[in-house]
């Protein structure tokens, strides 16, 4: 029986003298294997339906930054329809940024006609190349006539001749007349260039607008803006 005994502690003992060798092995290499294995999802069998990925559920409050939600996808940050208003487009700052008003029908003998060197002889009239042409669409103001801007009275009839004189600088205008105009004043559309005449007069408050007639709200603007007549002595 004691031989049996010192039998069983000499394995024991060289058994424990085997595991620290072997701890002392591993120890001493120049790589160390990992305690645990990552885990991956299991591959599906062949025919098996793959289930799509799950993406994030946006966030409806408003405010929220754009987000990666993908390799090459960003998504934008939500919006509240609930907080968008859509308003109106901002009215003209005045008349001279707006289109030149539609063409009237004309008789067939009335065409354009370059009237060169004009000299205005009032707000809305001028003479050139013998003739004396009324702008279309515009009340001409009279030379003779005053206006008054709070406490002060000033020859706004003067200044509104040398305004459009000043405008002018003899440059030519180009007018819609019949053949024989030269025998007698009459009212026609005129343009400077690419600029309506009869527009510039009104807007800048040297004419007023005829009643019903395509200056009316340049006509308007002209008055809130204190310009021309309506305003102080210029």
């Amino acid at each position: 029986m004691g031989e049996v005994k010192s039998t069983g502690r000499l394995a024991t003992m060289l058994g424990g003298l085997g595991l620290v060798a072997g701890a002392l092995m591993i120890a001493g290499s120049r790589h160390w294997l990992p305690t645990t294995l990552p885990s991956y999802p299991p591959t599906p069998e062949a025919g098996e339906a793959r289930s799509a990925p799950r993406l994030p559920v946006p966030d409806a409050r408003p405010g929220q930054p754009a987000r990666r939600i993908a390799e090459d996808l960003i998504a934008p940050p939500p919006l509240d329809a609930a907080g968008i208003e859509r308003i109106g487009a901002r009215p003209p700052l005045g008349e001279l940024g707006l289109a030149s008003p539609p063409k009237t029908a004309m008789p067939q003998d009335w065409r354009e006609t370059l009237l060169y060197r004009p000299v205005a002889v009032s707000s809305a009239v001028f003479e050139a190349m013998g003739r004396r042409v009324i702008i279309s669409g515009a009340v001409d103001i009279d030379p003779d006539r005053t206006c008054s801007f709070g406490d002060a009275v000033w020859p706004c009839g003067q200044r509104a001749r040398a305004a459009f004189n000043a405008w002018l600088r003899g440059r030519a205008l180009k007018c819609v007349l019949p053949p024989d105009g030269d025998r007698f004043a009459i009212a026609a559309p005129c343009r400077l260039g690419k600029q309506d005449v009869g527009a510039w007069l009104v807007a800048n408050g040297w004419a007023m607008a005829t009643p019903g007639g395509l200056y009316g709200k340049a006509e308007a603007v002209a008055r809130g803006a204190q310009m021309g007549i309506f305003g102080p002595p210029q």
